[in-house]
Protein backbone atom coordinates (compact mmCIF):
# COMPACT_ATOMS: atom_id res chain seq x y z
CA UNK A 1 0.00 0.00 0.00
CA UNK A 2 1.69 3.25 -1.21
CA UNK A 3 -0.04 6.25 1.39
CA UNK A 4 0.17 10.14 0.33
CA UNK A 5 -0.53 12.76 3.39
CA UNK A 6 -0.90 16.30 2.37
CA UNK A 7 -0.28 19.42 4.33
CA UNK A 8 0.66 22.72 3.38
CA UNK A 9 0.81 24.95 5.89
CA UNK A 10 1.52 26.17 8.66
CA UNK A 11 4.04 25.57 11.56
CA UNK A 12 1.80 24.60 14.40
CA UNK A 13 -1.06 22.53 11.62
CA UNK A 14 2.01 20.70 10.07
CA UNK A 15 2.92 19.46 13.65
CA UNK A 16 0.11 17.92 14.38
CA UNK A 17 0.02 16.05 11.40
CA UNK A 18 2.96 13.89 12.86
CA UNK A 19 1.11 11.61 15.29
CA UNK A 20 -1.12 10.42 12.17
CA UNK A 21 2.20 10.00 10.24
CA UNK A 22 3.62 7.84 12.90
CA UNK A 23 0.07 5.89 13.41
CA UNK A 24 -0.06 5.21 9.63
CA UNK A 25 3.19 3.81 9.13
CA UNK A 26 3.17 1.69 12.91
CA UNK A 27 0.13 0.55 12.73
CA UNK A 28 0.07 -0.34 8.78
CA UNK A 29 3.37 -1.54 8.86
CA UNK A 30 4.05 -2.62 5.33
CA UNK A 31 2.71 0.60 3.70
CA UNK A 32 5.15 3.13 2.23
CA UNK A 33 4.04 6.51 3.53
CA UNK A 34 4.81 9.75 1.95
CA UNK A 35 4.19 13.49 2.68
CA UNK A 36 3.67 16.77 0.71
CA UNK A 37 4.13 20.33 1.88
CA UNK A 38 5.33 23.62 0.62
CA UNK A 39 9.17 24.11 0.24
CA UNK A 40 9.17 26.58 3.39
CA UNK A 41 7.93 23.74 5.82
CA UNK A 42 10.32 20.97 4.82
CA UNK A 43 12.37 20.97 7.95
CA UNK A 44 8.85 19.80 10.04
CA UNK A 45 9.25 16.19 8.57
CA UNK A 46 13.22 16.07 7.84
CA UNK A 47 15.00 12.87 9.72
CA UNK A 48 11.98 11.89 10.53
CA UNK A 49 11.59 8.59 10.24
CA UNK A 50 7.66 7.37 9.74
CA UNK A 51 7.68 8.56 6.25
CA UNK A 52 9.34 6.93 3.04
CA UNK A 53 9.91 9.99 0.99
CA UNK A 54 9.01 13.60 1.24
CA UNK A 55 7.68 15.75 -1.69
CA UNK A 56 7.47 19.42 -2.03
CA UNK A 57 4.85 21.66 -3.84
CA UNK A 58 6.10 23.52 -6.77
CA UNK A 59 5.11 27.13 -7.85
CA UNK A 60 2.70 24.83 -10.96
CA UNK A 61 0.28 22.69 -9.54
CA UNK A 62 0.43 21.09 -12.85
CA UNK A 63 4.06 19.97 -12.51
CA UNK A 64 3.28 18.37 -8.48
CA UNK A 65 0.03 16.58 -9.72
CA UNK A 66 2.24 14.91 -12.55
CA UNK A 67 4.73 13.59 -9.79
CA UNK A 68 1.89 12.35 -7.84
CA UNK A 69 0.88 10.59 -10.79
CA UNK A 70 4.03 8.43 -11.16
CA UNK A 71 4.10 7.68 -7.58
CA UNK A 72 1.04 5.40 -8.00
CA UNK A 73 -0.21 5.98 -4.84
CA UNK A 74 -3.57 4.06 -3.27
CA UNK A 75 -4.72 6.95 -1.01
CA UNK A 76 -4.58 10.50 -0.68
CA UNK A 77 -4.91 11.77 2.89
CA UNK A 78 -6.05 15.09 2.42
CA UNK A 79 -5.11 16.72 5.73
CA UNK A 80 -5.27 20.41 4.33
CA UNK A 81 -8.91 20.24 2.56
CA UNK A 82 -8.93 23.24 0.21
CA UNK A 83 -8.38 24.37 -3.57
CA UNK A 84 -5.09 22.71 -4.39
CA UNK A 85 -6.00 19.86 -3.10
CA UNK A 86 -9.16 19.28 -3.80
CA UNK A 87 -7.49 19.93 -7.49
CA UNK A 88 -5.06 17.43 -6.68
CA UNK A 89 -7.75 14.67 -6.02
CA UNK A 90 -10.01 15.99 -9.30
CA UNK A 91 -6.75 15.77 -11.40
CA UNK A 92 -5.56 12.19 -10.21
CA UNK A 93 -8.32 10.19 -9.80
CA UNK A 94 -6.89 8.66 -6.52
CA UNK A 95 -9.08 7.30 -3.73
CA UNK A 96 -8.93 9.88 -0.97
CA UNK A 97 -9.75 10.91 2.32
CA UNK A 98 -10.20 14.24 3.79
CA UNK A 99 -9.68 16.47 7.21
CA UNK A 100 -13.32 17.98 8.25
CA UNK A 101 -12.28 21.66 8.50
CA UNK A 102 -16.01 22.86 9.28
CA UNK A 103 -15.30 26.40 8.26
CA UNK A 104 -18.96 27.86 8.30
CA UNK A 105 -19.49 26.61 12.39
CA UNK A 106 -15.81 28.22 13.23
CA UNK A 107 -16.74 31.40 11.14
CA UNK A 108 -20.18 31.10 12.86
CA UNK A 109 -18.65 30.38 16.33
CA UNK A 110 -16.15 33.31 15.38
CA UNK A 111 -19.01 36.34 14.50
CA UNK A 112 -21.76 34.65 17.72
CA UNK A 113 -18.48 34.63 20.41
CA UNK A 114 -19.95 31.33 20.77
CA UNK A 115 -18.48 27.54 21.09
CA UNK A 116 -20.54 25.67 18.12
CA UNK A 117 -17.90 23.05 17.08
CA UNK A 118 -16.79 20.23 19.48
CA UNK A 119 -13.58 20.85 21.39
CA UNK A 120 -11.92 18.18 19.75
CA UNK A 121 -7.88 18.57 19.08
CA UNK A 122 -6.60 18.82 15.69
CA UNK A 123 -4.63 16.01 15.99
CA UNK A 124 -7.74 14.12 16.63
CA UNK A 125 -9.73 15.28 13.82
CA UNK A 126 -6.92 14.57 11.51
CA UNK A 127 -6.91 11.08 13.12
CA UNK A 128 -10.07 10.65 11.58
CA UNK A 129 -9.63 11.17 7.69
CA UNK A 130 -7.36 7.82 8.61
CA UNK A 131 -9.66 5.62 10.47
CA UNK A 132 -10.98 3.74 7.55
CA UNK A 133 -8.12 1.87 7.32
CA UNK A 134 -8.26 0.84 10.51
CA UNK A 135 -5.90 3.26 11.90
CA UNK A 136 -6.01 4.57 15.52
CA UNK A 137 -4.56 7.63 17.44
CA UNK A 138 -1.66 5.77 19.71
CA UNK A 139 -2.09 8.61 22.97
CA UNK A 140 1.11 9.52 21.77
CA UNK A 141 2.69 13.36 21.69
CA UNK A 142 3.85 14.97 18.33
CA UNK A 143 6.82 14.34 16.92
CA UNK A 144 10.00 16.49 15.73
CA UNK A 145 13.85 15.50 15.32
CA UNK A 146 16.50 17.63 15.59
CA UNK A 147 18.88 17.44 13.24
CA UNK A 148 22.67 17.83 14.00
CA UNK A 149 24.20 17.42 18.06
CA UNK A 150 23.97 21.01 19.51
CA UNK A 151 25.38 21.98 22.71
CA UNK A 152 24.04 24.70 25.43
CA UNK A 153 27.07 26.00 26.13
CA UNK A 154 27.83 26.71 22.09
CA UNK A 155 24.61 28.79 22.28
CA UNK A 156 23.90 30.48 25.98
CA UNK A 157 26.17 32.36 27.55
CA UNK A 158 27.60 31.21 31.29
CA UNK A 159 24.99 32.59 32.83
CA UNK A 160 22.35 30.88 31.32
CA UNK A 161 24.09 27.36 30.85
CA UNK A 162 22.13 25.80 34.06
CA UNK A 163 18.42 25.21 34.36
CA UNK A 164 16.89 28.17 32.51
CA UNK A 165 13.05 28.92 30.81
CA UNK A 166 12.46 29.71 27.47
CA UNK A 167 9.96 32.39 26.57
CA UNK A 168 8.98 32.83 23.04
CA UNK A 169 7.96 36.28 22.62
CA UNK A 170 7.79 35.89 18.64
CA UNK A 171 4.48 34.96 17.04
CA UNK A 172 2.74 35.83 13.13
CA UNK A 173 0.03 38.62 14.24
CA UNK A 174 0.14 41.27 16.87
CA UNK A 175 -2.70 40.50 19.00
CA UNK A 176 -1.08 36.92 19.33
CA UNK A 177 2.07 38.58 21.15
CA UNK A 178 2.03 39.70 24.64
CA UNK A 179 3.39 44.04 24.56
CA UNK A 180 7.18 44.13 26.25
CA UNK A 181 6.19 45.73 29.41
CA UNK A 182 3.59 43.01 30.44
CA UNK A 183 6.27 40.46 29.39
CA UNK A 184 9.16 42.28 31.43
CA UNK A 185 6.87 42.22 34.31
CA UNK A 186 6.63 38.52 34.34
CA UNK A 187 10.15 38.19 33.73
CA UNK A 188 11.16 40.22 36.80
CA UNK A 189 9.33 37.59 38.92
CA UNK A 190 10.71 34.12 37.78
CA UNK A 191 13.53 32.75 39.87
CA UNK A 192 15.07 31.14 36.90
CA UNK A 193 17.75 32.97 33.94
CA UNK A 194 15.77 33.16 30.76
CA UNK A 195 16.24 32.93 27.22
CA UNK A 196 14.72 35.11 24.72
CA UNK A 197 13.30 33.09 21.35
CA UNK A 198 12.13 34.51 18.31
CA UNK A 199 12.70 35.55 14.53
CA UNK A 200 14.35 38.56 13.50
CA UNK A 201 10.56 40.56 13.55
CA UNK A 202 10.99 40.59 17.63
CA UNK A 203 14.62 40.79 17.89
CA UNK A 204 14.62 44.41 18.67
CA UNK A 205 12.13 43.77 21.26
CA UNK A 206 13.96 41.27 22.91
CA UNK A 207 16.79 43.38 22.91
CA UNK A 208 15.42 45.90 25.01
CA UNK A 209 14.15 43.33 27.59
CA UNK A 210 17.06 41.95 27.77
CA UNK A 211 18.72 45.34 28.35
CA UNK A 212 16.55 46.25 31.21
CA UNK A 213 16.35 43.05 32.72
CA UNK A 214 19.70 40.90 33.89
CA UNK A 215 18.35 37.59 33.97
CA UNK A 216 17.47 37.81 30.90
CA UNK A 217 19.43 36.41 27.31
CA UNK A 218 18.11 37.66 23.75
CA UNK A 219 18.70 34.16 21.46
CA UNK A 220 15.70 35.99 19.14
CA UNK A 221 17.33 36.36 15.44
CA UNK A 222 20.65 34.76 16.45
CA UNK A 223 19.63 31.14 16.27
CA UNK A 224 18.52 29.19 13.64
CA UNK A 225 14.88 27.15 14.16
CA UNK A 226 16.44 24.06 14.62
CA UNK A 227 18.62 25.84 17.24
CA UNK A 228 15.68 27.48 18.64
CA UNK A 229 14.10 23.99 18.88
CA UNK A 230 16.82 22.54 20.84
CA UNK A 231 17.24 25.43 23.45
CA UNK A 232 13.45 24.21 23.84
CA UNK A 233 13.92 20.84 24.35
CA UNK A 234 16.71 21.44 26.77
CA UNK A 235 14.68 23.96 28.76
CA UNK A 236 13.71 23.45 32.40
CA UNK A 237 10.14 25.24 31.24
CA UNK A 238 8.55 26.73 28.67
CA UNK A 239 6.07 29.83 28.18
CA UNK A 240 4.85 31.01 24.63
CA UNK A 241 1.95 32.21 22.58
CA UNK A 242 -0.19 30.73 19.80
CA UNK A 243 3.05 30.39 17.60
CA UNK A 244 4.60 27.26 15.62
CA UNK A 245 7.91 26.95 17.93
CA UNK A 246 5.47 27.03 21.27
CA UNK A 247 3.47 24.02 19.49
CA UNK A 248 7.04 22.11 18.46
CA UNK A 249 7.80 22.22 22.15
CA UNK A 250 5.08 19.71 22.54
CA UNK A 251 7.06 17.29 21.39
CA UNK A 252 9.71 17.60 24.32
CA UNK A 253 6.76 17.52 27.30
CA UNK A 254 8.83 20.41 29.17
CA UNK A 255 6.37 21.99 31.34
CA UNK A 256 4.55 24.78 29.11
CA UNK A 257 2.74 28.41 29.69
CA UNK A 258 0.58 28.24 26.63
CA UNK A 259 -0.65 32.04 26.74
CA UNK A 260 -3.57 33.37 24.52
CA UNK A 261 -4.62 36.79 23.16
CA UNK A 262 -6.85 37.54 20.67
CA UNK A 263 -6.96 33.97 19.57
CA UNK A 264 -8.68 30.87 21.66
CA UNK A 265 -7.66 27.25 21.32
CA UNK A 266 -10.74 26.21 21.41
CA UNK A 267 -11.62 27.52 18.02
CA UNK A 268 -8.59 25.99 16.69
CA UNK A 269 -8.48 22.77 18.41
CA UNK A 270 -4.46 23.21 19.09
CA UNK A 271 -4.41 23.48 22.74
CA UNK A 272 -1.32 21.92 24.15
CA UNK A 273 -1.20 18.21 23.37
CA UNK A 274 -0.14 15.37 25.38
CA UNK A 275 1.57 17.77 27.66
CA UNK A 276 1.53 16.30 31.24
CA UNK A 277 2.40 19.83 32.94
CA UNK A 278 0.51 22.80 31.19
CA UNK A 279 -1.27 26.65 32.26
CA UNK A 280 -3.30 27.66 29.33
CA UNK A 281 -3.30 31.65 30.25
CA UNK A 282 -6.41 33.43 28.56
CA UNK A 283 -9.27 36.16 29.68
CA UNK A 284 -12.64 36.34 29.08
CA UNK A 285 -14.23 39.17 27.35
CA UNK A 286 -16.69 39.95 25.28
CA UNK A 287 -14.10 41.01 22.17
CA UNK A 288 -12.63 37.45 22.42
CA UNK A 289 -11.67 35.88 19.97
CA UNK A 290 -11.59 38.68 17.88
CA UNK A 291 -10.19 36.59 14.96
CA UNK A 292 -9.38 33.03 14.31
CA UNK A 293 -5.66 33.49 13.46
CA UNK A 294 -4.68 36.77 14.44
CA UNK A 295 -4.96 40.51 13.82
CA UNK A 296 -2.17 43.31 13.43
CA UNK A 297 -3.59 45.12 15.84
CA UNK A 298 -6.54 45.02 18.52
CA UNK A 299 -9.70 46.15 17.03
CA UNK A 300 -10.86 47.49 20.29
CA UNK A 301 -7.56 49.58 20.69
CA UNK A 302 -7.11 48.69 24.49
CA UNK A 303 -5.74 44.94 24.01
CA UNK A 304 -6.86 43.83 27.12
CA UNK A 305 -7.03 40.01 26.23
CA UNK A 306 -2.90 40.16 26.40
CA UNK A 307 -2.41 43.47 28.77
CA UNK A 308 -5.00 42.29 31.84
CA UNK A 309 -3.78 38.36 31.73
CA UNK A 310 -2.90 37.31 35.46
CA UNK A 311 0.86 37.37 35.26
CA UNK A 312 0.88 35.98 38.92
CA UNK A 313 -0.39 32.60 37.99
CA UNK A 314 2.56 32.21 35.14
CA UNK A 315 4.90 33.21 37.66
CA UNK A 316 3.64 30.56 39.62
CA UNK A 317 3.58 28.04 37.57
CA UNK A 318 7.17 28.57 36.35
CA UNK A 319 8.49 28.96 40.05
CA UNK A 320 6.78 26.26 41.69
Amino acid sequence: MKILVIRFSSMGDIIYTTPVVRCLKKQLPNAEIHFLTKPAFKYIYDGNPYIDKLLLLTPKLSDTIAQIKTEGYDYIIDLHNNLRTFLIKLNTGIKASSYKKQPILKWLSLKLNTQLIPKTHLVDRYIQAVQFLGVKNDGAKIDYYIKSNYQVNDLLPVSHQGKYVVFIIGATHFTKRMPNKKIMDICRQINYPIVLLGGNDVKHNGEFIAYNLPNVYNACGLTTLDESVFLVSKAHKVIGFDTGLTHIAEAFNNPIVSIWGGTVPELLGVQPYKVKEVLVSGINLPCRPCSKFGLEQCPKKHFKCMNNIPGGEIVDFINQ
